[in-house]
C-alpha cells in the first residue's frame, strides 16, 4: 500500500510539471531555469577552431543537453546551430569545439548556449562571448596566410582592408575568384578540391587588390595528412634491443614543409616516449618484461594517426648469422658460421642453402655459437652461392646472410669405345680405342694434360700414354679377352678411370640380325632392338654415313631401355646410316643387330644404265636395263622400277603405259598391247619411297603385221579370179559387146600408142588420182580466138554426180558412161595449122583399184568410143585444140 501512494505522488509531480505553460511565465516564475555562462573561449588559429567551455550541474542521472549558436560579425549573424549531450557522472565543466570553415581573424565570432532542462525545456540564452576578428588599419590582410592546408579541402580565404579601402579582387594561382561578402567590408574566395602543386615548391599565392590599387600577397603550403602505420611488428636478434618497423603508405616529397614527428610509447612500462625515424623505431629490452604493449604515433600540423601492437619478445627473436668459412671440393664444400646474441640455450635451428641447388636443415646446439655442416652431391667445375639462416622456433626465421660464391673442383669423365678389325693370316686383331673427354660445370677451363692407357690379356698388362691432344691409340692384341683402362691425366683436379672389355673371337658366334629402318616425315632414326643384355648397349654409326674414311660415332643406352631416338639434326638427308647395336656381357660388347636406313630419302638416284630392247613383236617389246640397287651411294633405297611408254614424236600426249617393276632386282620387263610397226619412246627410272628418279629413255619399233597385209592383197585377188572363172564360159558374148564397132576408122598405131600413153600416166598416180581421160578435137575461128569442143552434146551436158550416170540406151554407142562416179575435166591446148583437117574425138576411161596397204593397181578399160562426126567444112581455119583432163570422185 504504501509503495502504491509513492508511485501515485510520483506521477502527480510529473504531471504538474509538464502541465505548466512556460510562455506566460515571467522570470519571477518558480520553474524558471537559471541560464547558463560561458566560462571559457579559445581560438585556435591553425586550425580554425574554437574552443567553448561552460559549467555543468549534474542534479540527476539523465544527460544534460545544451543548444549552441555561433554568430558571426558585430551583427552576430547566425551561422550554425547545434545541441549538445552531455553524459551525466562527468565532470563540472565541459569542452566543445567547432572548426570554422572561414578563417576566424576574418571577422568577430560569438557563441552563446543554453540549457534544455529535460531535452525540451529551454532557458534563457546565456550573453555573448566574442572571439574578435583581425582588425587592419593601415593596410589590408589575408587569412589563413603561412599556414599549412589539407590536400583535398575546401578552403576559403578572406581579405581584410583597412578603413575606408574596398576590396576589389582576389586570384588564387593566378586565377581570379567571385567574391563573396562577410559583413560590410570583408571579402572572401572559396576553392574546391585543393590540390598539391608538382613544382619543386608546395605552395599557393593568394593576391587581393583594392580601391588603392595596392595589392596584397600571402602564401600558403598544401600537404596531405599523416598517415597511419600498417605492418608494424617488432623483433630482437639478442633479446637484448627490440627494433620494431612498420609501412608507410605515402612518403612525403623531401620539400614538404609539414614535418612530421614518429614516437613510441611503451604503454605497460613507466619509460618516456621514444622518437623514431621514418618507418622502424630500436629500443633497449625492458628487463624481466616479456609481453609488450606499444603505440606508434605520427603527428603533424594537419593532425595525428596512431597504431597499436602487442607482442612476446621470446616469440619474436630473428638470430644474426656470420658465415666464417667456405671450403669447396670436387662434389662437396665444408661450410661454418656463427650466431650472434648468445642464443645457444635456445637450440637454434639453422638453414643452409646452394644455389643452383637445394636447402639444408640442420640444428646448431655447439654453446659457443660455432656450427659446421658438409654438403655433398653438388656438381664439379661447378659456381655456387651459399647462405645460411637460423631460427629458435623454426616459424620465424632470420634474414639470410650474404650470399658467398665458391666453385668446386673440376673433373674429367672419358667416354671410352673401340672398334675390332681382324688382321689378315693371323688370329691377332687391331683394337682402335676411341674415347671423348667430358668436362662436368664450365665455371673453369679444364686443361688436360694426357692420357694413361692400360690393358691386360692373359695376365700381362701393359701401359702406354697419349698426349692431351690425342683422343685415340690403336693397339695389337690376340684372340682372347682384353680389358682397357683409360684415364686423364690433369693439372688439378680428378678424374675418373674408364673400362671396356674386348671379348675373345669366336669363330661359331652367329652373325648379327639385318634390319632395314623407313625413314619419317620427321627425318632422324627411330631405332628398337630385343633386350638382350642387363648391363646396357652401345649404338655405333659413322659420321657421314657409309662414306668413307668412317668417322665413329656412339652413344651408350643404359640397361633396361632398347629404345633410341636421334633426332634429325644430327644426320644429312640422302645419306645411307648404318648402326651397329652392341649388347654389354660378362666378356665385353657383342654385335646384335644392324640396322640401315635414311634420315629423309631422296629422289634423285642414279639412272639406269644399258637400256636395250632384246625382243620385240609388231604389239609387244621386251627391255633390259643394268642398275646396282644395293649401291650405299644412293640417296634412298631402291624399291622398283617405272618404264613408262610414250608415241614417237607426241611430247604432248599422255603416257600410253606405266608399267611397275616391283622387285628391285629384276631388270627387265614385256610391254604388250602395242600397235604394229609403230614407233615408241620408253623411258626407265627407279622407284624410291619418295618417288621416281630420272630417266634413261630409248625409241623402238615394233615389226610388221605381213600376216594382215596379205590378207588385204589376196581378197582382190581372189574375187578376181572367181569372176574370170564365172565368166570364162560367157567369154564369146562379151567379146562381141566390147568389140569395136565395124566402119570404124582408127588407126590401129595410133590408137596403140595413145593407149600405151595413157597406160603409163595412169600408173603413175596415187590411189586418189583422177583415172578418167577425154581427148577431143575442135576446130576454132582465128579472128574470134574461141574455142569450139566437139564432143557430144549429151555426154557434155551430163550431170557430174554420183547419182546422174544414164543408162546404155540413152546414150549414144559411141559415148556411152561407164561410171557416173567421174566427171571430166577439161585441159586445152591450141596449136595452129596450115590448112584444115579432119577432126576426131576419143573418149577413154579407165579405173584403177589399188589396196590400201601395199597400193597395187588395178586398171580396167571399160569403154572407149569414136565419134566421126567431123566434116572438112567444120574446121575451115588454120588451128584446132585438144582438150583432155582427169577426174575422180572415189577417195
Amino acid at each position: 500500500m504504501t509503495s502504491v501512494r509513492i508511485s501515485f505522488i510520483s506521477l502527480l509531480g510529473l504531471h504538474l510539471i509538464f502541465s505548466v505553460d512556460y510562455s506566460k511565465c515571467s522570470v519571477d516564475t518558480v520553474w524558471q531555469r537559471a541560464k547558463p555562462s560561458i566560462s571559457h573561449l579559445k581560438a585556435v588559429s591553425d586550425r580554425q577552431s574554437l574552443m567553448v567551455s561552460w559549467p555543468v550541474n549534474h542534479s540527476g542521472l539523465v544527460d544534460e543537453v545544451y543548444e549552441l549558436q555561433i554568430g558571426r560579425t558585430e551583427k552576430q549573424t547566425i551561422v550554425y546551430t547545434t545541441n549538445v549531450t552531455v553524459s551525466s557522472g562527468g565532470s563540472h565543466e565541459h569542452t566543445w569545439t567547432w572548426i570554422s570553415d572561414l578563417p576566424l581573424e576574418c571577422v568577430d565570432h560569438s557563441v552563446r548556449i543554453r540549457h534544455l532542462y529535460n531535452q525540451s525545456v529551454p532557458s534563457p540564452w546565456s550573453n555573448w562571448t566574442t572571439n574578435p576578428g583581425f582588425k587592419s588599419k593601415d593596410m589590408s590582410e589575408i587569412f589563413p596566410a603561412e599556414q599549412v592546408l589539407r590536400e583535398g579541402s575546401n578552403p576559403k580565404f578572406c581579405c581584410v582592408p583597412a578603413v575606408g579601402v574596398n576590396i576589389t579582387q582576389m586570384t588564387f594561382r593566378n586565377q581570379p575568384y567571385p567574391l563573396e561578402s562577410i559583413g560590410d567590408r570583408v571579402k572572401a574566395i572559396s576553392v574546391k578540391n585543393l590540390e598539391i602543386p608538382e613544382g619543386l615548391y608546395k605552395f599557393v599565392i593568394i593576391v587581393c587588390s583594392s580601391t588603392t590599387g595596392k595589392i596584397e600577397y600571402a602564401s600558403n603550403d598544401v600537404s596531405f595528412p599523416p598517415q597511419k602505420p600498417v605492418n608494424l611488428s617488432c623483433s630482437t636478434s639478442d633479446m637484448k634491443t627490440v627494433k620494431c618497423t612498420w609501412d608507410v603508405t605515402r612518403k612525403q616529397d623531401q620539400f614538404d614543409p609539414n614535418e612530421r614527428q614518429h614516437t613510441l610509447h611503451i604503454q605497460n612500462s613507466g619509460r618516456a616516449p621514444i622518437r623514431c625515424k621514418l618507418s622502424q623505431c630500436t629500443f633497449t629490452a625492458v628487463p624481466q618484461l616479456q609481453e609488450y604493449n606499444i603505440r606508434v604515433v605520427v603527428k603533424d600540423k594537419l593532425g595525428e594517426e596512431a597504431e597499436s601492437y602487442s607482442f612476446n619478445i621470446s616469440d619474436r627473436v630473428f638470430p644474426v648469422v656470420e658465415l666464417t668459412r667456405v671450403s669447396p671440393g670436387v662434389t662437396d664444400v665444408s661450410l661454418s658460421w656463427t650466431v650472434q646474441g648468445n642464443l645457444a640455450q635456445m637450440n637454434p635451428v639453422c638453414q643452409v642453402s646452394t644455389v643452383p641447388g637445394r636447402t639444408t636443415e640442420l640444428n646448431c646446439n655447439n654453446a659457443s655459437g660455432l656450427c659446421e655442416v658438409r654438403l655433398e652431391h653438388l656438381l664439379p667445375n661447378t659456381d655456387y652461392y651459399t647462405s645460411v639462416r637460423c631460427s629458435v622456433n623454426g616459424r620465424l626465421w632470420g634474414k639470410w646472410t650474404r650470399s658467398i660464391s665458391f666453385t668446386t673442383d673440376p673433373l674429367v669423365t672419358l667416354d671410352l669405345w673401340r672398334r675390332i678389325q681382324p688382321l689378315s693370316h693371323s688370329d691377332s686383331r687391331q683394337v682402335t680405342l676411341l674415347w671423348n673427354p667430358h668436362v662436368v660445370g664450365t665455371a673453369a677451363t679444364v686443361k688436360v694434360q694426357g692420357y694413361t692407357v692400360q690393358w691386360s690379356q692373359e695376365g700381362q698388362n701393359w701401359t702406354d700414354r697419349r698426349d692431351g691432344g690425342q683422343n685415340r691409340a690403336e693397339v695389337s692384341i690376340g684372340p682372347g679377352r682384353c680389358d682397357f683402362t683409360v684415364q686423364a691425366v690433369l693439372h688439378t683436379g680428378s678424374s675418373i678411370p674408364s673400362h671396356v672389355t674386348v671379348p675373345p673371337t669366336n669363330q661359331a658366334e652367329k652373325p648379327p640380325v639385318q634390319k632395314r629402318l623407313s625413314s619419317t616425315a620427321a627425318g632422324g632414326f627411330s631405332l628398337s632392338w630385343d633386350q638382350q643384355s642387363t648391363c646396357g648397349y652401345t649404338v655405333e654409326w659413322c659420321i657421314l654415313g657409309n662414306a668413307v674414311p668412317c668417322t665413329l660415332q656412339w652413344l651408350k643406352v643404359p640397361a633396361g631401355n632398347n629404345t633410341l631416338l636421334l633426332p634429325a639434326g644430327h644426320f644429312k638427308a640422302g645419306l645411307r646410316y648404318t648402326f651397329s647395336i652392341y649388347g654389354c656381357t660378362d666378356d665385353g660388347h657383342k654385335l646384335l643387330e644392324t640396322q640401315t636406313g635414311y634420315s629423309e630419302e631422296l629422289k634423285s638416284v642414279q639412272t639406269p644404265h644399258a637400256v636395250e630392247h632384246v625382243r620385240s613383236t609388231s604389239s609387244s617389246v621386251t627391255l633390259e636395263w643394268l642398275y646396282n640397287e644395293d649401291d650405299p651411294a644412293q640417296p634412298a633405297f631402291i624399291t622398283g622400277y617405272l618404264v613408262t611408254v610414250q608415241e614417237a614424236g607426241s611430247d604432248t600426249m599422255p603416257d600410253l603405259f606405266n608399267v611397275s617393276v616391283a622387285d628391285p632386282s629384276k631388270k627387265s620387263v614385256t610391254i604388250e598391247d602395242l600397235q604394229p610397226n609403230q614407233q615408241y619412246v620408253c623411258s626407265v627410272s627407279a622407284q624410291t619411297k619418295a618417288g621416281p628418279g630420272p630417266s634413261a629413255s630409248i625409241t623402238i619399233r615394233t615389226t610388221v603385221n605381213y600376216s594382215a597385209h596379205l590378207a588385204k592383197i589376196l581378197a582382190p585377188v581372189l574375187l578376181l579370179l572367181g569372176c574370170t572363172v564365172l565368166l570364162w564360159p560367157q567369154r564369146k558374148m562379151l567379146k562381141e559387146i566390147f568389140a569395136y564397132p565395124t566402119g570404124m576408122n582408127i588407126k590401129t598405131p595410133e590408137f596403140d600408142s595413145f593407149l600405151n600413153e595413157t597406160d603409163r600416166r595412169l600408173r603413175s598416180q596415187k590411189a586418189e588420182v583422177c583415172v578418167s581421160c577425154d581427148i577431143e578435137i575442135v576446130t576454132t575461128r582465128s579472128p574470134v580466138r574461141e574455142t569450139t569442143p566437139l564432143t557430144d552434146p549429151e555426154l557434155t551436158d551430163m550431170p557430174c554426180s554420183p547419182g546422174s550416170g544414164s543408162s546404155p540406151s540413152s546414150t549414144t554407142p559411141s559415148r556411152v558412161p561407164l561410171q557416173a562416179d567421174y566427171c571430166p575435166q577439161s585441159a586445152l591446148l591450141h596449136w595452129d595449122r596450115p590448112t584444115p583437117q579432119p577432126a576426131m574425138s576419143i573418149t577413154n576411161k579407165s579405173y584403177l583399184y589399188a589396196a590400201v596397204e601395199d597400193y597395187s593397181e588395178h586398171q580396167q578399160v571399160t569403154s572407149s568410143g569414136m565419134k566421126p562426126g567431123f566434116e572438112p567444112s567444120d574446121c575451115l581455119q588454120e588451128s584446132c585444140a585438144v582438150i583432155y583432163g582427169y577426174i575422180s570422185n572415189v577417195t
